[in-house]
């Protein structure tokens, strides 16, 4: 008897067990939070798994009348030397707020720009007790989060990673570069997340959400001195991106960001919706801090000619500067680029020489430097950047010769010593009113709002690879056509373009495709690649056309366009429209598409293609409400369009 009753208590309790068991796994803390036009929710959730669960975030997108989602099961968490915040618990959230600020681009696809969202801070603790909180920002074309740890110790605390963590779904497109410190690579397509030599991947990374019509770009930004730049790895799953924090280097030992508390991490971007609203975002500025610098009549975007591409070589030969110098006169650009080497010039001249013939025909000089914090970049001048001391020494030479600008090239990584000394280089700049293009750099983060003297940076696979390698001499036309809508999104991007001849390895694009980038790649400092008989031997359409093409925008709008295969973007300044248009693939196309945001009957002028892909033929079509404008496109072709 005893036996029967000794195993009913056992039933029993075991019953109770998996009630408990079953009321714990189902359980769960969950907050949401949506965009001002209700499009996009965010839902910040307790994940309810035994013996241990964390705090998670899920985005969902409304199609019709329903919340459909795009990314799930993305975990949140830090690990710090001091504590772990590994399986969190999400204790509780608090009011939403909304942010709505307007501001003033100098730079960049649009002047003028809204910061609207819905913003919500969430506590997060560890099973130690110690909080760490998150807040997220919902905006109609995106979503951000950034960490906070508050203070809860005096000792510098070391952020050593996170366990941030975006799960998408198996089988998505994917668009996204192996990571190089440079962020010179391809943005090759994928499904599958598997890369050809490792598993780190660099932002900005492109996806299309499955059966969908949903695009969401993820990157970061607004990253201070107390911040690495993370990167992306998918090492254990091919498709769970966790953001990773870069490795210590020989010259820096130190893994994550070293700070005392309390201390904010960078802003964790998605850019989410159509392919238009992706291109057209200006998340990551939106994101960013305000300008530091009041006084900015001397910042100035323009075109510059640039010595360095035809010749593989600087700028030591002072008739070659000024050759260039002439080019700009001749084309009526602002600036001439005087690359490395110019410490050595020589040939009838020294820098300050050229300096003064730029001054005498109206042009203004921008000059180049080695950042000094590589071990293998032994292109001079070095040496001249990597203390606050040798950069005011230098700009207050500058300032005196009247030298307008700099190009600061070869970072050693994205640590946290890089992001400082970007900064810096930008906080000093800016006392001295120097323009600042970086180069072999990190991708853009948001810094042009912040700092308006940043005009452009590299990081970018670009023209400057005609002279290194053939490969580009057969990507080109595609990765031309990727480029507007993953890299250029997050801000301007020193491509070097526009190139008729060849340097070391030929291009097969069309000079109609050359053309174009000079509308579908943004840069507020345009710096064209080839040399001045290229120009000068152009017709007289396109050549005019590349006298008046402005370099910084005051509106954009993505017409048409699929990664890889075709791109179609208007620009506008002032009432002036200006329309590129690049084919990426190696058949002729026939682009059709409506301009019926301009007025009717106003006149298109279109430079497209001509009989090979040597020449140009000039046409003018007149817009009718909701009628297709045509052009024919060569293989690996583009257009150019005014609308007058």
């Amino acid at each position: 008897m005893r036996t029967i009753f000794t195993s009913l208590f056992i039933i029993i309790c075991l019953l109770c067990l998996n009630g408990n068991y079953a009321a714990y796994s189902q359980t769960k803390k969950a907050y949401q939070l949506t965009s001002p036009d209700g499009n996009i929710k965010v839902a910040v959730e307790q994940a309810a798994v035994v013996p241990k669960g964390s705090a998670i975030f899920n985005i969902y997108y409304k199609t019709g009348v329903k919340y459909m989602p795009v990314i799930l099961n993305n975990n949140l968490g830090l690990s710090t030397d001091q504590a772990e915040f590994k399986d969190v618990n999400l204790k509780q959230a608090g009011p939403v707020n909304r942010i709505n600020e307007k501001y003033e681009m100098i730079t960049g696809k649009r002047k003028f720009c809204t910061n609207a969202a819905n913003e919500r801070s969430f506590t997060l603790t560890n099973f130690a007790g110690k909080t760490l909180n998150v807040i997220f920002r919902v905006y109609n074309d995106g979503v951000t989060f950034r960490y906070q740890l508050p203070k809860w110790t005096d000792k510098p605390v070391n952020i050593k990673d996170e366990y941030t963590t975006y799960n998408v779904p198996p089988e998505t497109a994917r668009w996204i570069q192996t990571y190089d410190p440079s962020y010179e690579r391809f943005f090759p397509f994928s499904t599958t997340g598997k890369g050809e030599k490792n598993q780190q991947w660099a932002y900005p990374a492109l996806f299309k959400a499955n059966d969908l019509p949903v695009w969401y770009l993820i990157s970061e930004a607004d990253n201070s001195e107390v911040n690495c730049a993370a990167r992306l790895t998918n090492e254990e799953k091919f498709n769970v991106y966790k953001v990773t924090y870069p490795e210590p280097r020989k010259s820096f030992q130190q893994q994550g960001d070293v700070s005392s508390l309390p201390w904010t991490s960078q802003w964790h971007t998605l850019i989410i919706g159509s392919l238009a609203t992706v291109v057209q975002s200006t998340l990551v500025t939106d994101v960013s801090k305000p300008s530091k610098v009041k006084n900015t009549d001397w910042i100035v975007p323009g075109s510059a000619s640039w010595i360095y591409w035809a010749y593989n070589h600087g700028s030591k030969d002072y008739k070659k500067v000024v050759e260039y110098t002439d080019l700009a006169k001749n084309m009526n650009w602002r600036y001439v680029l005087i690359d490395w080497e110019w410490d050595v010039m020589t040939n009838g001249g020294n820098l300050e020489d050229a300096v003064k013939y730029a001054q005498s025909k109206g042009v203004k000089p921008l000059i180049w430097y080695n950042s000094g914090t590589t071990d293998w970049a032994d292109a001079t001048p070095i040496d001249r950047m990597r203390t606050r001391d040798m950069r005011i020494k230098e700009f207050e030479w500058l300032k005196k010769i009247g030298v307008y600008g700099i190009k600061v090239d070869f970072f050693a990584g994205d640590q946290q010593d890089m992001m400082k000394l970007y900064l810096d280089i930008l906080q000093d700049a800016a006392q001295y009113q120097l323009m600042v293009d970086f180069h072999g750099a990190t991708i853009p983060r948001g810094w042009a709002r912040t700092y308006p003297n940043l005009m452009t940076t590299e990081a970018v696979y670009g023209a400057e690879w005609y002279n290194n390698s053939a490969v580009l001499t057969n990507k080109a036309a595609a990765h031309n056509t990727t480029l507007p809508f993953t890299r250029n999104v997050i801000g301007s991007m020193d491509y070097t373009p526009v190139t008729f001849s060849n340097s070391q390895h030929p291009h097969i694009t069309s000079y109609g495709h050359e053309l174009a980038l000079s509308v579908v790649f943004e840069s507020a400092l345009q710096n064209y690649a080839d040399r001045p008989e290229a120009f000068y031997a152009l017709p007289d359409a396109p050549r005019n056309f590349l006298k008046k093409v402005p370099s910084a925008w005051d509106e954009t709008k993505l017409i048409s366009g699929y990664p890889g295969e075709y791109v179609i973007i208007a620009r506008r300044r002032g009432n002036q429209w200006y329309i590129g248009g690049l084919n990426g693939q190696d058949t002729a196309r026939t682009f059709k598409f409506k301009l019926d945001f301009i007025k009717t009957g106003s006149t298109v002028s279109i430079i497209k293609d001509g009989n090979n892909d040597k020449s140009f033929e000039t046409t003018l079509r007149q817009i009718v409400k909701g009628q297709d404008i045509e052009v024919k496109c060569l293989p690996r072709g583009g257009f150019v369009a005014t609308v007058e």
